[in-house]
Order: C-alpha cells, then sequence, then structure tokens
C-alpha cells in the first residue's frame, strides 16, 4: 500500500506544470586546463593485528617489502618472511587543478592480496604517479578503513569493506603540473551533456554579456570563447566574468528504470503516441501432494507411495484493452496506470512494450 501511494504521489509531481530554470554556465560545462588528474601507486601497509596478506599466496607482498627494508638499509637477503601484519595496497589518489607543491590531497588505500583487513595499518611512504609516468605526491599515514570485522572460532561476521579505507590528507603534492593558463588565448567549454540548442544558448549568453562576438559554438559538446575579446585583464577574470553567467539548458526526453528496485525516472517532455494497451498476469500454480497407501492388516503386501499431483493456471485480473490518446505525456499515462492498481515492475514491462511498439518518444534507459 504505501508502495503504491509513494508511485502515485510521484506520478503528481510530474503532473504539475514546472517552470523552466536557469542553471548556471559552470555547472553545465568543463573549462579547457580546469581538471584534476588521477594518481596511483604501489605500496605497503604495516601494523596489521593478524589480518594482512599471506605470504605464501601474496609472494609480491614479500618482494615490496624485502625492497623497502633494502633501502632503509636492512640486509634481508635469503631469509624468509612469514609475517601476517603486512598487506599490499594500491593508494589511488586525484590532483586537483593548480595544486600546488606542499599541498596535501586525500588518498584510497585498498588492498590487493588475501588480506582481510586493514583496520589499525599505516602506510608507508608511497610514491604516487600519473599517466606521465612522473611521480607527482607521496602519500603516507594511518589507514581509516570502512568496515568492521569479528571472527571466532566457528563463525566470521563482517560489516562494510574493511580492505579498503582513505587516509584523510594523506598525501604532499611534490610536483606541479606543467601548465601556464595565463597564457591561454582562447578558452574551450566542454559541455558535459552535448546539445545543440544548449550550445547554442551558452553562445548567445556569453556574447550579449561581453558586448562583442566572444563566444562561438563549434558543435553540440564545444564552445570556444576568444578571450581577447572578452575585455578581461586575464583568463582567470575571464572565466569568473563567464562561469556565474546563467543558461536555460535543454535536455533530452529520457526514461530510465531500474528492474531491480522498481524504480521509474522521467523528464517532463516524453510523450506518447496514440496506443492501446493491454496487460494481465498467468499463474501456474503445481502442488505435491504424495499419498501413502498400505495393505490391509494380516495382508500380504508392501507399502507403496502414490503421487499425486494438482496443476493450475490462475489469470490474475490485469488491464484491458485501453486506448492512450496521441500526445499524452507519459506522467499521465503513470497515474492512470497506479489508479488502476498496476505494479511498477508491470508498469517497467508497459513502457517497455510502448517503446517496442514505437510509440514512446523518448530514449529508454535500463539499469
Amino acid at each position: 500500500m504505501i508502495a503504491r501511494l509513494t508511485a502515485a504521489l510521484f506520478a503528481l509531481l510530474l503532473a504539475l506544470p514546472v517552470a523552466a530554470q536557469s542553471v548556471r554556465i559552470k555547472d553545465l560545462v568543463e573549462f579547457d586546463g580546469v581538471r584534476a588528474n588521477d594518481l596511483v601507486g604501489y605500496g605497503l601497509v604495516v601494523g596489521l593485528n593478524g589480518t594482512g596478506d599471506g605470504l605464501r599466496n601474496a609472494p609480491f607482498t614479500e618482494e615490496i617489502m624485502s625492497n623497502i627494508l633494502e633501502r632503509l638499509g636492512v640486509n634481508v637477503s635469503g631469509e624468509q618472511f612469514r609475517p601476517r601484519n603486512v598487506a599490499a595496497v594500491f593508494v589511488t589518489g586525484r590532483l586537483p587543478p593548480f595544486a600546488r607543491a606542499g599541498s596535501q590531497i586525500d588518498v584510497t588505500v585498498s588492498a590487493i592480496g588475501d588480506a582481510k583487513s586493514l583496520l589499525g595499518g599505516t602506510l608507508i611512504m608511497t610514491p604516487l604517479n600519473a599517466a606521465d609516468g612522473q611521480i607527482y605526491a607521496v602519500a603516507q599515514g594511518t589507514v581509516i578503513a570502512g568496515g568492521v570485522e569479528a571472527e571466532g572460532d566457528a563463525a566470521r561476521v563482517v560489516q562494510g569493506v574493511p580492505t579498503a579505507g582513505v587516509i584523510p590528507a594523506g598525501a604532499w603534492v611534490e610536483r606541479e603540473v606543467d601548465f601556464d593558463f595565463s597564457q591561454l588565448s582562447s578558452l574551450r567549454l566542454a559541455l558535459r551533456v552535448p546539445d545543440f540548442t544548449t550550445a547554442a544558448r551558452i553562445e548567445d549568453v556569453i556574447n550579449r554579456a561581453v558586448g562583442r562576438r566572444a563566444a562561438t559554438m563549434v558543435d553540440a559538446g564545444t564552445v570556444t570563447v576568444n578571450l581577447a575579446r572578452t575585455g578581461a585583464p586575464s583568463p582567470a577574470r575571464a572565466i569568473v566574468g563567464i562561469e556565474n553567467l546563467a543558461v536555460q539548458p535543454e535536455r533530452r526526453a529520457r526514461v530510465v528504470v531500474d528492474q531491480r528496485s522498481g524504480t521509474i525516472v522521467m523528464g517532463s517532455d516524453v510523450r506518447i503516441s496514440r496506443v492501446a494497451v493491454s496487460q494481465g498476469n498467468l499463474t501456474l500454480r503445481i502442488e505435491e501432494a504424495p499419498l501413502a497407501v498400505q495393505p490391509n492388516p494380516f495382508a500380504e503386501g508392501e507399502t507403496v507411495v502414490v503421487p499425486r499431483t494438482g496443476a493450475g493456471i490462475i489469470e490474475e485480473p490485469g488491464i484491458g484493452l485501453a486506448e492512450v490518446p496521441g500526445g499524452t505525456s507519459l506522467s499521465e499515462v503513470i497515474a492512470g496506470l497506479n489508479a488502476l492498481g498496476v505494479s511498477p515492475r508491470d508498469m517497467i514491462d508497459i513502457l517497455k512494450s510502448i517503446k517496442a511498439a514505437g510509440a514512446l518518444h523518448a530514449e529508454f534507459v535500463v539499469m
């Protein structure tokens, strides 16, 4: 009942008129050159309480531990290690745009061997490389794992993911990205959702704001800005004047359904052509009721089990042949289906059939 009322309320909200909303340009585009860079490193977590890698199953852990000890002046040649308090991990992070040497960034630590937990572990100094192979940061610190584990002689309970954790501000930036933003003569705006209408509106808004033709739409996903024509003293000041301009974005009609949870999300622009819909449910039920037959008292014979099976098909009431007039919005169709008591999963099947019939004019995304 609660799910049905929730679905009906959701359909009612969709049926209400929605005013067009303006969005800042900074929320619609990515500025060329203003982006983060992914970093990755391979390191070792120590100090685990017997929950580390089994070195017999993870020989790379022993190798990195030997390398670290040798760099520290400890000769371990020919020695056999069998500790359970170390774990090999991947360390990932993101170098934000315009990060300077000496600043700190967050890193994520994930076990790659058969370690059971990283709780209480400490990451040993780990260099982080970018895609060009250069070291841009160095990470070290105490791992804050995102799970809890409890184990006894005959049972084990795990909540969350104890084999992954984070180190807030756990890496120091050692190298800066070689990019001089102040020398740019033009700037590209890359739309997060490419659309010709939205790109044209961004071009018009920028040109009206600067009073001259500084922006040019290249395609559905790119708008270029001639920084010299904006009149700003620097590229950074030009972006300040551009990124807060309001634009009304255009969006494609789209329906997104999640079959696992029965969730349906749709835009207000979705339309349905004239179509007839008929839906019903068939339930097949089979019951086994074997019967034991015994011989009469003092008679010769054996007990025999006689199989008895009951089978039947039940047709539950569904939707009869219903006609949907052309130009109807999908929210109106959903409201009608909710009024008839159609379940969310049956509703998803109906929408799939309408899309297959060519009557649903929207992009249909199934998750």
